[in-house]
């Protein structure tokens, strides 16, 4: 669960950094065109138009021309909060069951099919109510026998293979507490055929190929329990929220009722909650919105209007005393503090914003420089969590090495005390309006930030002419005004506290696996449905590739030579030193770059810096990885001159201090003792032990005694050496080639430049026997990677790959998904690639996943191998793949710094063309023997090693041998440390 603050849009010009200009209205207007009426806001940058259909539709429209794409949202204003108490986690496996289509499309045979999910339904009516386990397990036992007969009829995945026919990306949905939302990125020249299969997906939704889909909730279910964050979340909500269902129940849903589903209740929560005027279907992109509003209403316009039931609750009691929780588990410990506020529709919730702002934004807040600049702790964060009926404001603290979390509490509440008398720089509220100028004008250069903010507000019911006018309103703010609202909500009792702890959870009961006999997926089969929408005619939309020769500006400034793409949108640029020199060069490089955030000079501190770059609206950042390190900077053009300065004036003049270097290697320590309580670090230092060998980049780093030894003098010379070291810069933003050198000849006095120095070679090994690398870790999930190591970049293969994984590994169509999910109900999340190198020098790799109960480790990797060995030949599936690869690369746009990105990666594959029209040309020529020959010569009956990350007492030492000569690694061994 992520953290997801009020969107907010501010859209000031500022003739400098402390000047306001003069603010504009935002004010709702009405207009009618085409022969519809619709509102709008005036001087709103996204240009939106809300409009309300006869049937009480809601249809939110943001054109925007430069890609020629649209992102969707189709938006349900329900969600967990509203599930029956007798049937938590409803909303969430309905979004689930909306994938799985009607009776127009997903069956072969609807008459034959119908019968069968009729006893279905009957026998899980039957299952839900009856309490002796012997007679449940008969019962589940003819669920199972049925379903099995049931899916014969069924055609899995035929959404997805709709929406993949399209060439659409990031198929995908989500349920929250008070919305169910179903996403997809289209091109905007199939609008017409997702209509269509839109209007039909609502109207009559089948449960069908059940069973096997919530088993894949229990799957996400386990998958929560092994999340020690999620768990301390819903531990915040459950003390915050004890009269709301906030609080009350989780979206996932308890276990007793995941195992007792009524497909009756489903049905009932869907003709409740999924009606026209509790819906909405936001758009941005490139389209008419004339044309479009006409389409949705044709294709929408027979769903009928309900009555909804008003959501009640009990308003909740004021905290006058801390409340506390704890959450155990594996991960490292954390402190989250919660304070309750009104909800999104309240100017309270709006002002909630700007109170997360002077806490933590980053660069100059309170607890950034308080807690985390002067490394007191860890890390800490503050989260405005805003929903309809209330809001949140979360604190997260991370305690650093021998510090208690009630230690952590009270360094925290001293920050809420400062806020309280006013403690803070009298220019923050204005450094925040400079920087939400820069941040409406990067959300608004994306068409799918756009549609994710208006969905946001119209779930949440948030006025859009409130979001609009934040920044106004943020320059009306006084001190006082802030130090009173923080004295009304704030203080050392009303909170509540969650103390996540190290330990072993002894409350978790895992979903138990429950017998699934696998069922057919039918993949060669196709629904009258879906043929009609493929005949449906659409415009084609012709390809733009990129041209490295005229698409970037090249130039060189005293030696350094310069990529530059002009900005013609707006006024943020972004201007980037790279070095092809990383940790593989010299270890110290990673740590000088993290250390010089809490360096100064003689004439600036440390603090001082990070508040000029805030007051300028800039960011910086220094980052080093194994072969590249990066000196970033960006922000508005009117601030360049002044931000280059001030990032050239910290690199060049830093001054060692020593006592900040021992805060930072305490806090490093702490934070490397952490990773090794985090499975997914866990499992990236196994996939780096298969693919190198025992010495490898994950764990080439400097032991503890070598950190020790540091001198703050050395990395302070290292970070003055570098801005002597051969370099590159890349530019995008609004000024021409010619003007950028111009402007930066006088900022880079450097006439002269060191080379790069060695680095170590890491050689990618072969692979040449079955291996398996295990980690012990306290989970309730067992998660598999099979890795190996294929031969070397050959850029002719480039088209293959590309068709082979669109065909065998990615999406829900995939072959994988169907047959580990979808038939065999065997993960959540699963997966498989061939994956290309960073560097011609390199090797392409082959990857597979799944992330499975424990006790389904032996099938689920048995299934996975089987997919390995032996393609499927699925005719209809690679049709599909052919079609969406071509149709997303037609409608692909590499735009902004995205050029000099793409143009690197292909320079670093010796590429001097964009592999993409390659690809969009030959693809569609291969064929299935073609397919077949490409995974028998790269994955079929080949060596792996699998990496494996369980509980080790969860899976038997004789099923590991069964795969190959076992090696079960230390912590140290795999971290270096």
């Amino acid at each position: 669960m992520n953290f997801k603050s009020i969107s907010v849009i501010a859209f000031v010009f500022l003739s400098s950094v402390n000047t306001f200009a003069q603010t504009k209205k935002y004010d709702w207007k009405e207009a009618s065109e085409g022969g519809y009426s619709y509102r709008y806001v005036s001087n709103d940058p996204t240009n939106s138009r809300f409009y309300t259909l006869k049937n009480g539709l809601t249809v939110i429209l943001s054109p925007s021309k430069k890609v020629p794409r649209i992102q969707t949202y189709i938006a349900t204003k329900a969600g967990s909060k509203t599930d029956p108490s007798d049937h938590t986690g409803l909303a969430h496996y309905l979004e689930h069951m909306l994938f799985k289509g009607t009776d127009k499309y997903g069956s072969k045979d609807w008459a034959k099919e119908k019968p069968l999910l009729d006893q279905i339904d009957a026998l899980y009516e039957q299952y839900n109510s009856t309490k002796d386990e012997t007679k449940r397990k008969e019962i589940y036992k003819q669920i199972d026998q049925v379903s099995g007969e049931a899916a014969k009829y069924a055609i899995a995945n035929e959404y997805d293979k709709l929406m993949s026919e399209m060439g659409a990306d990031g198929t995908n949905a989500f349920t929250s507490f008070e919305q169910t939302v179903y996403t997809e990125d289209i091109p905007n020249n199939v609008i017409d055929k997702f209509l269509a299969v839109q209007a039909e997906r609502f109207r009559n939704p089948i449960l069908r190929l059940f069973h096997t889909e919530l088993e894949a909730v229990y799957e996400e279910k386990n998958r929560g329990l092994d999340d020690d964050g999620r768990k301390s979340v819903e531990a915040m909500f459950e003390a915050m929220f004890p009269n709301n269902n906030y609080g009350k129940q989780t979206t996932i849903g308890t276990v007793e009722h995941l195992k007792n589903p009524s497909l009756k209740a489903i049905r009932e929560y869907f003709n409740t909650y999924y009606v026209p005027n509790n819906m909405g279907v936001i758009m941005s992109g490139d389209f008419d919105p004339n044309e479009v509003v006409k389409k949705i209403d044709q294709s929408f316009s027979y769903m009928q209007p309900k009555q909804i039931p008003a959501y009640t609750f009990d308003a909740e009691k004021e905290i006058t005393q801390p409340v506390v929780r704890e959450v155990k588990g594996p991960g490292s410990e954390f402190l989250f503090l919660g304070f309750r506020f009104p909800g999104a529709a309240t100017k309270d919730a709006q002002m909630l914003n700007l109170l997360g702002n002077i806490l933590a934004n980053g660069s100059a807040g309170l607890i950034d420089l308080d807690l985390v600049k002067s490394q007191k702790l860890l890390g800490a964060g503050a989260f405005p969590y805003v929903l309809k009926d209330y809001s949140m404001l979360i604190l997260q603290a991370n305690p650093s090495e021998g510090q208690s979390l009630d230690d952590v509490k009270a360094m925290v509440l001293a920050e809420m005390e400062k806020l309280r008398k006013g403690d803070f720089s009298d220019d923050l509220i204005t450094s925040i309006v400079n920087n939400e100028k820069k941040s409406e004008i990067a959300r608004n250069e994306s068409y799918s930030n756009r549609a994710e903010e208006l969905m946001d507000a119209f779930t949440s019911g948030v006025d859009w002419s409130t979001e609009l006018s934040y920044a106004d309103n943020l320059s009306k703010i006084t001190k006082k005004d802030i130090m009173d609202f923080a004295s009304k909500y704030l203080n050392n009792s009303n909170y509540v506290a969650v103390y996540k702890r190290k330990g072993v959870d002894n409350s978790v009961v895992k979903v138990e696996k429950p017998p699934i006999t696998p069922v057919t997926v039918n993949r060669n089969d196709q629904s009258l449905f879906v043929k009609t929408i493929a005949e449906m005619p659409e415009n084609e939309i012709k390809p733009v590739w990129l041209d490295y020769n005229k698409d970037i500006q090249k130039a060189s400034l005293k030696g350094v030579d310069v990529l530059a793409v002009q900005n013609k949108d707006n006024e943020l640029f972004s201007l980037t030193y790279r070095y092809d020199m990383g940790k593989w060069n010299n270890k110290l490089l990673v740590i000088a770059a993290n250390y010089l955030e809490f360096l100064g000079t003689k004439d600036k501190s440390s603090e001082d810096f990070s508040k000029e770059f805030y007051k300028l609206a800039s960011d910086f950042s220094v980052t080093s990885g194994n072969e590249e390190t990066r000196i970033n900077i960006s922000g508005l053009n009117e601030n360049f001159e002044k931000t280059v300065t001030l990032i050239q004036d910290l690199l060049k003049n830093s001054v060692a201090d020593q006592g900040a270097l021992e805060a930072y290697i305490v806090r490093l320590k702490k934070s490397r003792t952490n990773a090794k309580e985090n499975k997914n670090a866990i499992m990236e230092g196994l996939k780096s032990y298969a693919k190198y060998g025992a010495k490898n980049p994950f764990n080439n780093v400097l032991t503890d005694e070598e950190l020790s030894t540091i001198k703050a003098s050395d990395l302070v010379n290292l970070l003055h050496e570098l801005a002597n070291t051969k370099h590159q810069i890349l530019y995008y933003g609004p000024k021409t080639t010619n003007q950028l050198v111009a402007d930066l000849k006088p900022l880079n006095t450097n006439t002269s430049f060191s080379s790069v120095q060695k680095a170590i070679n890491f050689e990618e090994l072969p692979t040449p026997t079955n291996q398996v690398l295990f980690a012990n870790f306290d989970m309730k999930q067992a998660e598999v990677f099979w890795f190996r190591n294929a031969e070397l970049y050959n850029q002719k293969y480039s088209p293959t790959v590309s068709l082979f994984n669109n065909y065998f590994g990615g999406g829900m169509g995939s072959i994988v998904f169907q047959t580990i999910r979808e038939s065999k109900a065997l993960a959540y999340s699963t997966y498989a690639y061939f994956g290309v190198p960073a560097k011609k020098e390199n090797r392409y790799s082959v990857g597979a996943y799944v992330g499975t109960q424990a006790d389904k480790f032996n099938e689920a990797v048995i299934g996975m191998n089987e997919l390995l060995n032996d393609l499927p030949d699925a005719p209809k599936a690679l049709e599909i793949a052919k079609v969406s690869l071509v149709k997303s690369l037609a409608s692909d746009r590499v735009t902004n710094a995205g050029i000099l990105s793409n143009y690197l990666t292909a320079q670093r594959l010796g590429l001097s063309t964009d592999i993409r029209k390659e690809i969009y040309e030959q693809a569609p020529k291969l064929t299935f023997v073609d397919l077949k020959a490409f995974h028998n010569k790269e994955m079929s009956q080949k060596p792996y090693v699998y990496c494996i990350v369980a509980k080790d007492e969860n899976v038997k030492l004789e099923d590991l041998q069964k795969l190959g000569e076992v090696k079960k690694l230390t912590l140290d061994e795999l971290f270096g440390y």
